[in-house]
């Protein structure tokens, strides 16, 4: 299993972008960041906790998203939130990889990742990292046990994670365990389960594979108006019937090979485009560092690390 600390090199990477922060909006269940330009939004799950003290409240819009994107590696929650918020609108920006559409008209639309597995969950042993508004429905087909940092009479504390996980079939783990900081050591525990990242927190990084998961169910905004004034006005389950939709992406070799083909033609690109820039900014005279020149060290870290998990990836492909 890769290091940790990639994981948030790897999101810092793909915010390798010239954006500027447009809205940034911490609702009562979700932030969300809209950065100006961009037909796309990021999302990530507010801190469970109420503060009146945020020092830089009102001072975000216009700044570039790189900055916001920096604190993912803080251990305050609203620092680490605002920042998955802001990688997520790069990330999104970017095409999807290929996935299975599920249907959001449903008043359980939130729990349509569930329906969608439920075939391969009758009678396994399932534990859910975080509640999901309705899933006691689903008590009765398997052995569910979720886990709660703040649990409810029906759950159990998140430090059961050390003894349940390494027993479970099954384990859906809530994104929002990336900024939280508790990612690593869930799915270290979760190594011989089938393990799905879920939630509209999740990252659309085909090298989540990398950590030992095997789909993403994250999401595909479909109308960023009706989610910004949905989750602006204390949504939860609601932003499933409003504005976005859930998509399930299995991280097999044979597709994460062609995804990360794609990214690495993109991100290759990129590259060409600000080299031709810096070129022509140099042949025009300028004396100066060429102003977009943090930018192209980004890129080019961002398509080394690209490279270096395709090979990974090709090299187990063609050994399996």
């Amino acid at each position: 299993m890769a290091n940790p600390k990639r994981l948030y090199e790897l999101l810092l990477d793909y915010c390798s972008s010239d954006a500027v922060v447009d809205n940034l909006m911490i609702g009562l269940v979700w932030t969300l960041c809209q950065c100006k330009g961009k037909a796309t939004a990021g999302l990530a799950m507010s801190p469970g906790q109420s503060t009146r003290t945020l020092p830089w409240s009102g001072t975000l819009g216009g700044k570039p998203v790189t900055d916001l994107a920096a604190w993912i590696t803080e251990w305050e929650p609203y620092k680490a939130t605002v920042a998955m918020a802001a990688i997520n609108s790069c990330i999104n920006a970017r095409p999807l990889p290929e996935s299975v559409v599920l249907d959001s008209h449903d008043e359980h639309a939130n729990l349509a990742v569930f329906d969608y597995f439920l075939p391969q969950l009758q009678g396994k042993n399932v534990v859910v990292i975080g509640r999901y508004p309705g899933i006691e429905r689903y008590q009765d087909k398997m052995h569910l046990t979720i886990l709660e940092r703040q649990p409810s009479a029906a759950d159990l504390p998140d430090s059961a994670c050390e003894f349940l996980l390494p027993q479970a079939d099954w384990v859906f783990l809530t994104a929002s365990s990336i900024p939280n900081k508790t990612f690593p050591r869930l799915v270290e525990l979760s190594s011989h389960a089938k393990t799905v990242l879920m939630g509209p927190t999740v990252p659309w990084l085909p090298q989540l594979h990398e950590f030992g998961i095997d789909y993403l169910a994250g999401v595909e905004i479909v109308d960023q108006e009706a989610l910004y004034h949905t989750a602006a006005q204390g949504g939860g389950v609601r932003i499933f019937n409003n504005g976005l939709r859930y998509r399930v992406a299995e991280l097999v070799p044979q597709s994460s090979i062609s995804w990360l083909k794609q990214q690495i033609t993109d991100c290759f690109a990129e590259r060409t485009q600000l080299t031709e820039a810096m070129e022509q900014w140099y042949r025009d005279g300028n004396k100066a560092r060429f102003p977009h020149y943090p930018l192209l060290d980004q890129i080019n870290s961002r398509l080394s690390r690209l490279d270096s998990s395709f090979k990974s990836l090709w090299d187990n492909y063609a050994a399996g």
